[in-house]
């Protein structure tokens, strides 16, 4: 195995959400995941990078560490990156911007230690410097120890490409795949959301269910490495994804325009024929036919849309309606209010960690199947 085939690759998980990431991972069949804070490790080749990116739904981004050295000084470091071989990763006419974090190292100067890696990077590489490059070297001085990475995804990958209509506060994919996870979803069951917004709970369980790979429709940063290889990286993309599941889903909201965002969301992702949206008030909501699933909301809350003590009667409604009719339905409940989901009335089991979301810290609060 040559080096190039066990490389690490880190794998960016919101705080609180590593443990689900590293399931999936697992699930997926990467080599080795081991959860630390911030993401999951694991190892592998570039294949393993572009196929990271292509398939895994609650990575945020996949860095890859293509190497590393011990420097004590800034002229030590400034010698060994000029000897490091950029040329196996990196190609001089893609631009690149170089970020240093510094941390308890005799380098502590973290513009300086850019400033002697970019040097080095111009007057032995050749590369192609620019503070707006998509690509990234990301460089970590811990300890002394200084650990070159490269992002290979480019734009976060919660951005998956198809998305363009979105509400006024949106539920990141990469959280929903793993709010997802959690709560036992693996792609058999329905999934209804009574206050769908953008739609991005249903977009996602939908396409899980059809085995589409959330990576499918973008480019990424790492189609502008040396190490890519367009022939097996179309051959990796282009799989087909296999029968369309007999599941559906479901999506409702009372505001005209989320519906209408969420249907044209949903034809873009190419799930428009599992998911059926209608506008009305939870008050309207019914029970679709068929089997018991999960019902997975992200209602609004206090700091996040409006005036916190009108939204107790709405979450209030909600848990009627649900404990009245959706039996043998499991709840999962997005907040970052735990007043407002003690609101609902529901009988949750104790709650998830916390989860840093723009700003505000939410929890995923879920049920067993309500009797």
């Amino acid at each position: 195995m040559t080096q190039t085939d066990d490389m690490e690759l880190f794998l960016a998980a919101p705080p609180g959400l590593e443990e689900a990431l590293r399931a999936e991972a697992l699930e997926k069949g990467f080599r080795d995941p081991a959860a630390l804070p911030g993401g999951v490790t694991i190892r592998g080749g570039w294949p393993e990078v572009w196929r990271a990116n292509l398939e895994l739904r609650g990575a945020g981004r996949v860095l890859v560490r293509i190497g590393s050295f011990m420097a004590f000084h800034l002229a030590q470091l400034d010698k060994r990156a000029r000897k490091f071989p950029w040329g196996e990763t990196l190609r001089r006419d893609v631009p690149l911007r170089v970020e240093v974090t510094t941390k308890r190292s005799k380098i502590y100067h973290a513009g300086a230690a850019a400033q002697r890696i970019e040097t080095a990077l111009t007057e032995e590489f050749g590369a192609t410097l620019s503070p707006e490059a998509e690509l990234v070297l990301k460089v970590r001085i811990e300890d002394n120890a200084v650990t070159l990475s490269l992002d290979s995804s480019g734009e976060p990958l919660h951005r998956r490409g198809h998305k363009e209509a979105v509400g006024k506060a949106p539920m990141r994919e990469t959280l929903a795949a793993l709010f997802l996870r959690q709560c036992g979803y693996a792609g058999d069951e329905p999934v209804l959301d009574p206050m769908c917004g953008s739609g991005t709970f249903l977009l996602e369980a939908a396409e899980i269910a059809a085995g589409l790979a959330p990576g499918r429709g973008r480019d990424f940063a790492f189609e502008r490495l040396a190490s890519f290889d367009a022939a097996a990286w179309a051959a990796m993309r282009d799989r087909p994804a296999g029968p369309r599941p007999a599941l559906r889903f479901f999506g409702s909201d009372r505001d005209a325009g989320a519906i209408r965002g969420a249907e044209a969301n949903a034809e873009r992702a190419g799930v428009a024929d599992l998911v059926t949206f209608r506008q009305h008030a939870i008050s309207d909501l019914e029970r679709p036919e068929g089997a018991p699933g999960l019902v997975m909301v992200n209602p609004p809350y206090g700091a996040r849309i409006g005036n916190k003590k009108l939204l107790y009667g709405l979450y209030g409604a909600l848990g009627e309606v649900l404990k009245t009719r959706f039996s043998g339905w499991r709840v999962g409940l997005v907040t970052s209010e735990t007043g407002l989901a003690r609101a609902t009335g529901l009988p949750f089991v104790p709650a998830a960690a916390p989860v840093p979301l723009g700003g505000l810290r939410v929890q995923l609060h879920r049920t067993d199947p309500l009797p």
